[in-house]
């Protein structure tokens, strides 16, 4: 029962930490994996900007992280961290030798099973 009681605890504490770090500006990721730009933090809502001129109003429940602005630029325009783009780059050329297939995902297989008749 105290494990409970510690862990809820802790939830809300994250929860708290969460929604006093929201700034107008601050990149943030929803409960729905959804990302976007806070443009006003109100006392229970906050408006975030979805894409340019696109506003939204969200409960602050509603926000799961506010993001590092390096973070939330690679998650947005789809590129690598820049403090981690050397270090991937090099284990990816390390951990590939060039002679590997890439793997199909066609249903080519499945139509030869699928027209050879079955034998009882």
């Amino acid at each position: 029962m105290l494990l409970l009681f510690r862990s809820q605890k802790k939830r809300q504490d994250q929860m708290q930490n969460v929604q006093s770090s929201m700034q107008p500006g601050s990149g943030v990721r929803t409960i729905g994996g959804m990302y976007a730009t806070i443009k006003a933090v109100n006392d229970e809502t906050v408006e975030l900007e979805l894409a340019p001129g696109v506003v939204a109003h969200f409960t602050k429940g509603a926000i799961a992280a506010v993001l590092e602005p390096l973070e939330y630029d690679a998650i947005i325009n789809g590129r690598p961290a820049e403090d981690e783009s050397e270090g991937d780059a090099v284990e990816a050329a390390e951990g590939t030798d060039g002679d590997e297939k890439p793997l199909s995902l066609s249903k080519d297989g499945a139509k030869a099973d699928a027209e050879a008749p079955e034998s009882k």
